[in-house]
């Protein structure tokens, strides 16, 4: 990153890494679960320097405060404040949003909500959408609700190498740096992720909603990219996606499951032409009533399988 500011909310500070702070465009770039800002220094630096890039890193993750009560800020609703919080801090009264699973799904819900949707000039959602692979969401959902400490640098970067392979990353560098960026040292010298584990108890607190009701709510340009062999994003859910807004843009990836990491130019340069396409008005839509999405069924079967060990 070139600079780094902190925004302050409530109890919080958010850290905001920074690419190309003076350039005359800004879009937000956030990540996903388990991962934090500093993800997109590859991507800001092919997107180019007229564009300001500003990553936040959400409560939990990175350099953000970690929160002192998880049930009540790890959840969406209160990352939807974070995220106007940022967007107020560096007065973007509307800006476009390139969001990394996790990412994707709060600029989602912000374009969604009447309250918000106004903040989001346009959406690139990057292998994440409003109907997710159940099996692929609880894989994630037991990998980061459960502690993880390594003796060695060496063994959590093996870890990271066979857990993140979806990322698509090349070179034995590339796996370096983003260990790097992952690695936490614990008081006894081994090594843990730098994310609070607190943040999987989204999964059990956070409220259901209707998320192809948000989906087709969405007024601004959208993007979808997919990693070709994603176990998170069906390819037939794209399909969904764009008969609910056929003006989608739709990209797919070759070599990358979830998610592609957005950096090199084949995936960055389809996000730039989407960025700085004109936009045309479309007709207004309004939330409509569907079966119960995957953000219910997952919570569900989380707080099943909660009750079940606490039985236990």
């Amino acid at each position: 990153m070139d600079v780094m500011e902190l925004v302050t909310l409530k109890d919080l500070e958010i850290a905001v890494r920074i690419w190309h702070p003076e350039a005359p465009k800004t879009v937000i770039a956030w990540h996903g679960l388990a991962r934090h800002g500093g993800d997109f220094e590859k991507f800001a630096r092919t997107l180019g320097p007229e564009w300001r890039v500003l990553a936040p890193d959400t409560p939990g993750r990175g350099l953000s405060s970690w929160s002192p009560i998880p049930s009540k800020d790890y959840l969406y609703r209160n990352y939807m404040n974070v995220a106007l919080a940022v967007l107020d801090h560096f007065e973007l009264e509307r800006v476009p949003w390139v969001g990394t699973s996790m990412g994707g799904l709060l600029g989602m819900l912000l374009a969604a909500e009447t309250e918000s949707s106004h903040r989001i000039e346009r959406l690139v959602l990057n292998d994440v959408g409003p109907e997710l692979n159940p099996q692929g969401l609880m894989q994630l959902a037991l990998y980061f609700g459960r502690p993880h400490r390594f003796t060695t640098f060496a063994q959590l970067q093996a870890e990271l190498t066979e857990h993140y392979h979806g990322f698509g990353i090349e070179g034995d560098e590339a796996w370096r740096q983003l260990a790097l960026g992952s690695a936490r040292r614990l008081p006894d010298g081994s090594w843990t992720y730098h994310y609070d584990p607190r943040i999987a108890e989204q999964f059990i607190n956070d409220t259901p909603r209707d998320t192809w009701a948000d989906w087709r709510a969405i007024n601004c340009p959208l993007m979808v990219i997919r990693g070709a062999e994603s176990p998170l994003l069906d390819a037939d859910s794209v399909v969904s996606m764009a008969k609910a807004q056929p003006d989608l843009v739709t990209l797919e990836v070759p070599g990358c499951g979830h998610a592609p990491m957005l950096d090199r130019s084949s995936q960055v340069a389809p996000i730039a032409e989407f960025l700085t396409r004109p936009p045309h008005q479309k007709p207004a839509r309004h939330p409509q009533h569907s079966e119960r999405g995957w953000w219910q069924r997952l919570i569900s079967w989380t707080r099943r399988r909660t009750a079940l060990k606490s039985a236990d």
